[in-house]
């Protein structure tokens, strides 16, 4: 048995340590926020936050994730969250919507270390894939995040 702390929960898993973090968080505990893109840490899609820091769950392994707080995007609740989601929303941001939990969490982790990022700060931090190409209104949004989180 492995133990993870997901959501601010303890999770016991009976799982092969090997597993990567995606799969467990899908198919054993049933957080399905998360998606599967690419199996390969390129697109972004199964993007969570491990201790505050945006992280592709396909490529860590449980038995690597230790005494880690997971975060996924079912359980998002800071300032920073919100103001993105807000202004995901009011910018209809969302095409497919297949891969914007993994934005959002990468958006979110951005803000929640960086209030006030410059379009570099957002350029090397947005970097998850979006195959609708909506790339401009996830940037825009993310700006006005910022303004919202100022105001």
């Amino acid at each position: 048995m492995i133990t993870l702390k997901v959501n601010g929960q303890d999770r016991q898993v009976d799982v092969d340590p090997a597993t990567p973090l995606l799969w467990v968080l899908r198919d054993t505990i049933g957080l399905t926020g998360t998606k599967y893109g690419c199996g390969i840490a390129a697109c972004g899609a199964c993007t969570v936050h491990m201790d505050g820091q945006p992280t592709r769950s396909c490529s860590v392994t449980v038995g690597d994730v230790g005494a880690a707080s997971i975060t996924t995007i079912e359980a998002i609740e800071s300032k920073a969250a919100k103001a993105v989601q807000t202004a995901w929303q009011k910018l209809d941001v969302v095409q497919c919507g297949y891969c914007q939990s993994g934005q959002i969490m990468a958006a979110t982790a951005l803000l929640e270390s960086n209030p006030k990022p410059t379009q570099e700060d957002v350029e090397a931090a947005m970097t998850n894939i979006c195959r609708c190409a909506t790339y401009q209104r996830i940037k825009t949004a993310v700006n006005e995040a910022a303004r919202i989180m100022e105001g």
